[in-house]
């Protein structure tokens, strides 16, 4: 059946096997491709270029600083993955149960030098910058926040691995690493240093095409040195028929004091989403932590666009929602005696309710999405969380901290609607880890989660997702990986309004359109990235193609029976770690069979948030999403 619709779909044209067989070549697991032979003349040549360009740009002192303003070369990334696979193995465990003495923190430059090299010094300009126009975090906030030890405690390992990657998940932190040394004073006693390095951190949102039409913001992601954010943005659209002024603001407080509490309050009035809430929440931020929780309280206001049926002639709906929403979790965590210390069983319960002041027309059996009701969940979980440093994955050369283990969930509960009331429940498992032999790193999550109503389901889901990428491996002169993303999801018993999408980052990466809609989607994507060696002011530069296929469908037609539609492109992604601005990135993309597109061939500049590795924490009983 598949290869009925792949022949369908002209899949097996020559020109499309060439473009995927060039894509997906060097998928094969831990295998380093021959590309040397290939790439070795050009590499060469390369390398003779920027050789000659700076011999002769440094004869005179304006030709150097413009030769160091422009290129650079980037980090070894060899001798920093070598670091990297040094650490790994707990390089703490030495001084364990020993005395800390001393803690020092020390703050670089945040251009410059690294956790890992911290004797390069920027040039006049980036010094310049990070001392004069750049904050760094205060000292006392680092201590009182994010330190998980201090003066006087036994040295404990894995609190030290913790803080390490708490530090790097703060926003307005770029990297950071701790040292011991031995006390001269006794051996019993050592003295620990903590190494901060920030990001810059304001960042500007600004478009314009005209003074009729623009958009102008401000994010400070390290507010006065607290480490707080606070981000402010409007909007004007004089010609908007819906509303033509719009604006946010955005107070986040990562952690409050010792307790590691995060609080945001938000306030948004915008084209499409009105939002003023409050939140105050504390996840399980490492395996150590027993108790988390969190409390939101908000007034929501959405502009919906949806589309029933995929079909040209279907007209687009745009309404309007609002609703009074409440939160409330906590959960607890419990250590087992008889497994590793890795290893926790979690038991959460939850509250939420929606309270609908605008919105369609509900009645017992339509827009259910939209019904006022009060749901109390339960779940207990199993989890095994692990951290392994690597580098280049989604980040362009600061150290990540990967995610490996496995989470087991259970989630019933029972929810009360102005219909009556219904049961729920949900099984949850993913694992994630690096495969044997050096052959990459594989991720899958397996869902299952339906209502229950008089022996009946209503809005069902399953779905599995799974994510993988390759061994960072050597082409020439660059780094390279490969990633491969698939998903499968499987709407039961859902709403006409209540569907899915294979446009964008759900599928067909670089499309926005209402005509791929159903309640069964299955998507492939594939991608291929070359880091280079040089950057560009301070920018490094990554190469990337991708080739994304998807099915969907509709209740009333099976999914292997409808159209594959796909997409091809390359382009270029642009990134500086130091900064706290997205990542940008030019694509140009090829869309052979997608409806409602006004050309096949389309290239965008757009910026890109980079993306995270999902954890293995369990956090709050959830109703699984459609999505």
């Amino acid at each position: 059946m598949l290869t009925s619709v792949l022949k369908k779909s002209n899949l097996f044209s020559m020109k499309n096997w060439t473009f995927i067989f060039l894509l997906v070549s060097h998928y094969i697991f831990g295998q380093t491709p021959d590309y040397r032979k290939f790439d070795s003349d050009k590499s060469a040549k390369d390398s003779v270029m920027y050789t000659k360009l700076k011999t002769r740009m440094e004869q005179s002192r304006i030709g150097r600083q413009f030769y160091g303003f422009l290129f650079r070369d980037v980090y070894n990334t060899n001798a920093l993955k070598n670091e990297i696979n040094k650490l790994d193995a707990n390089p703490f465990e030495i001084y364990k149960g020993k005395i800390i003495e001393k803690v020092t923190i020390r703050q670089l430059d945040i251009f410059g030098p690294t956790v890992n090299d911290t004797t390069r010094r920027g040039d006049r300009f980036e010094r310049f910058l990070s001392k004069n126009l750049h904050r760094n975090t205060r000292e006392g906030i680092i201590r009182r926040s994010f330190l998980l030890f201090g003066e006087g405690d036994k040295l404990v390992p894995q609190y030290l691995k913790d803080t390490e990657r708490l530090l790097r998940a703060n926003p307005s932190i770029h990297d950071a690493r701790i040292l011991v040394n031995l006390s001269e004073t006794s051996e019993e006693m050592v003295e620990v240093v903590v190494l901060v390095q920030d990001v810059w951190s304001i960042n500007v949102d600004a478009s314009a095409s005209g003074i009729n039409d623009f958009r102008f913001g401000i994010e400070d992601r390290n507010f006065l040195g607290t480490g707080h954010s606070f981000l402010n943005r409007a909007t004007w659209r004089k010609d908007d028929p819906y509303q033509p002024l719009g604006y946010r603001s955005i107070y986040t407080i990562p952690y409050i004091g010792k307790s590691f509490v995060t609080g945001q309050m938000s306030a948004i009035y915008e084209r499409d989403l009105s939002q003023y809430s409050i939140r105050v929440s504390r996840p399980f931020l490492t395996v150590e932590t027993k108790n988390a929780g969190a409390v939101e309280l908000g007034y929501y206001k959405l502009r919906e666009y949806k589309k029933l049926g995929n079909s040209p002639t279907d007209k687009e709906m745009v309404y309007q929602t609002g609703y009074y929403y409440s939160d409330l979790w906590y959960g607890r965590a419990f250590k087992l005696k008889s497994f590793n210390n890795n290893q926790r069983l979690i038991i959460a319960a939850r509250n939420l309710s929606y309270d609908y002041k605008t919105r369609p027309e509900v009645r017992a059996d339509t827009n259910k999405i939209y019904w006022d009701r009060n749901t109390t969940l339960i779940s207990i979980g199993y989890s095994t969380r692990n951290y392994k440093r690597d580098v280049l994955i989604y980040g362009f050369g600061r150290t990540e901290d990967v995610p490996t283990g496995s989470l087991h969930s259970l989630t019933v509960g029972r929810e009360e609607t102005e219909f009556g009331g219904r049961q729920y429940a949900a099984l949850q498992y993913a694992n994630g880890t690096y495969l044997s032999r050096n052959h990459g790193y594989l991720y899958f999550l397996a869902s299952a989660g339906t209502y229950f109503k008089k022996k009946t389901t209503q809005q069902g889901i399953l779905s599995f997702q799974s994510y993988y990428f390759s061994p960072l491996m050597r082409l020439g002169q660059v780094q390279s990986r490969n990633f491969i993303n698939l998903g499968f999801t499987y709407g039961i018993n859902r709403d006409p309004v209540d569907y899915l999408n294979i446009s964008g980052q759900d599928g067909i990466i670089g499309v926005n359109s209402n005509a791929l809609i159903g309640d069964k989607r299955l998507t492939l994507g594939l991608e291929s990235v070359l880091f280079s060696k040089k950057s560009l002011l301070g920018f490094r530069i990554a190469y990337f193609t991708f080739a994304n296929f998807g099915l969907v469908s509709l209740s009333d037609s099976k999914l292997f029976s409808s159209t594959l539609y796909r997409g091809y492109g390359v382009g270029l992604r642009f990134r500086n770690e130091n900064l706290t601005i997205k990542t940008f990135q030019i694509r140009v993309g090829y869309y052979p069979n997608i409806p409602a597109i006004s050309s096949n061939l389309r290239l965008a500049f757009d910026g890109i948030q980079p993306l995270r590795l999902r954890d293995f924490d369990i956090s709050a009983p959830t109703i699984i999403p459609l999505r």
